[in-house]
């Protein structure tokens, strides 16, 4: 599904790019509504690769806990199995001449029935033992070998989207080109990345702090993918601004939208993420005034715009710490 997208976003800057027939050069209001709109069909496969790589790391890490905790257990195995052919084997294969050597030992046949009746209990306690550990491995290698399956198959699919980084790259290039060419040398007339005090209203809350860290990092340039130091995606831009007050965040707008609370827009405050797009794949965070930080788009900039700038609110969450 993943390619297929791809392919349509492709195709279409294909069309969007070729040479056409002298119509007159568009004008620069037409060149950005048509930058938008491949932007955001470009926007979601970049989430899909955030989202992509973020479950492989994922993974990885589970995939290495349980190889962790198979060891132990093989080793206890070992070590059980050693004991239990040292106690119980002995007797259970020596069969008769070992049940004459014991009477011969005991002097009676009384002392004969209680030392291997002891024996068989030692061998019954051994064997419950060896199970028990047999089954907690086969259990936590059962799930290694599910989730390496599951891994080998997203990690297949995050190389795929990796290889294709680059052509998307080009062609985003391709488009800043036409906004350079409508606008000048200058690149864009995108107006200043600082609209004002940032945040706007000063809060000392978990929220208000977020926001004032996603005001230090206006200017930063837009590189997909990012999440600092020095570059920036949109959710990139929104998970380092909530890690700074501890709150962990998935770099990717599908799982964030599910962080936290609902909160309506009559309720803001800084700190809010504000969502656009359906499916979702643009957030920016509210600092207040009407007004948000976010990383808007390849060739742009961290910067200060208002929440009506991108479009319809697909929804605001409130992450909690």
């Amino acid at each position: 599904m993943i390619l297929r997208s791809l392919l349509g976003v492709l195709v279409g800057l294909s069309v969007l790019l070729a040479p056409t027939a002298a119509i007159g050069v568009p004008s620069p209001s037409t060149i950005e509504k048509r930058i938008d709109e491949q932007w955001n069909k470009l926007e979601p496969v970049i989430e899909q690769y955030n989202d992509t790589h973020n479950q492989l790391i994922k993974n990885r890490t589970r995939l290495k806990a349980i190889s962790a905790r198979l060891a132990p257990l093989q080793h206890q195995v070992d070590l059980a199995l050693v004991s239990v052919r040292g106690l119980a084997g002995d007797a259970y294969r020596q069969g008769s001449p070992g049940a004459v050597q014991a009477m011969v030992v005991s002097g009676s046949a009384t002392g004969l029935t209680e030392k291997l009746t002891l024996l068989d209990q030692l061998a019954r306690h051994q064997h419950r033992q060896v199970a028990g550990v047999v089954k907690l491995r086969d259990r936590y290698a059962a799930d290694r070998k599910a989730l390496a399956t599951l891994t080998n198959t997203v990690a297949a699919r995050d190389a795929d989207l990796a290889t294709r980084k680059a052509a998307i790259q080009r062609k985003v290039d391709e488009l800043q080109k036409l906004r350079t060419q409508a606008y000048g040398a200058s690149g864009a007339k995108q107006g200043p990345f600082r609209t004002g005090p940032c945040p706007v209203k000063y809060t000392n809350d978990q929220g208000g702090r977020a926001a004032q860290r996603a005001c230090a990092l206006i200017g930063k340039p837009y590189v997909f993918g990012a999440e600092g130091p020095n570059s920036y995606d949109c959710s990139g831009l929104t998970k380092v601004a909530w890690a700074a007050v501890g709150v962990g965040l998935a770099h990717y707008t599908g799982d964030q939208i599910r962080s936290g609370r609902s909160v309506d827009r009559a309720d803001l405050q800084p700190g809010d993420l504000v969502f656009y797009g359906s499916p979702v794949h643009h957030v920016g965070i509210y600092v207040g005034g009407n007004t948000m930080v976010h990383a808007p788009h390849s060739g742009d900039h961290v910067r200060m715009a208002s929440i009506d700038y991108v479009g319809a609110i697909s929804g605001i969450r409130r992450p909690a710490g």
